[in-house]
């Protein structure tokens, strides 16, 4: 019964690798993606970026914009808030 609940693992199986991020041209959107993986980094969250890297860059506002810059941090743009006047009124 205790294989039914956990399934046996790939041995040594390497993670998949994550896909790019589309590159951000603003940089009021790169400001804001890098401010909000920064507060990640702070509470935690492991760099995605390699250990050399991570080592040469202390601050985890450093490390957030070179992840953003290298298309390491997914995001997305939420679609503007609707105001009503599109029905006429």
């Amino acid at each position: 019964m205790d294989d039914v609940l956990d399934p046996p693992a790939e041995p040594d199986a390497p993670p998949a690798p994550r896909p790019r991020a589309v590159p951000i041209e603003s940089r009021f959107l790169f400001v804001d993606v890098a401010a909000m993986r920064a507060k990640q980094l702070r509470r935690g969250a492991l760099p995605r970026l390699q250990e050399d890297t991570h080592r040469e860059l202390h601050k985890a506002e450093r490390v957030a914009m070179e992840e953003v810059r290298r298309g390491l941090v997914q995001y997305d743009i939420p679609d503007p808030p609707s105001t009503g006047k599109e029905n006429g009124s």
